[in-house]
């Protein structure tokens, strides 16, 4: 994950972009605080990038191999995602 400035961000936004369409998540901070997180919006971070959005999920020095092993669930739409993560928890444990 990489770091730019929100001054770096504003001289060449189009650049910085381009970098996460190739896949890298680039986090932008003013005063060096994170403000921003910018996610591809496809591919293996995509599949996390609505979470992390809802700040559901944080990434803090995760890259994008530490997700390709983390579980990927096909949810039915009439499904709540947490009852099946919660289920599948309740199985676990038995």
């Amino acid at each position: 994950m990489s770091t730019v400035s929100v001054r770096e961000f504003s001289y060449n936004p189009s650049a910085i972009f381009a970098r996460v369409e190739q896949g890298e998540t680039i986090e932008v901070t003013r005063h060096g605080n994170v403000i921003a997180l910018l996610l591809p919006g496809s591919g293996t971070l995509g599949r996390y990038s609505a979470l992390v959005a809802r700040g559901v999920l944080r990434l803090k020095s995760t890259t994008t191999n530490d997700l390709d092993r983390l579980p990927h669930y096909s949810v039915p739409a009439d499904v709540s995602p947490v009852e099946l993560l919660l289920a599948e928890r309740e199985e676990d444990d038995r």
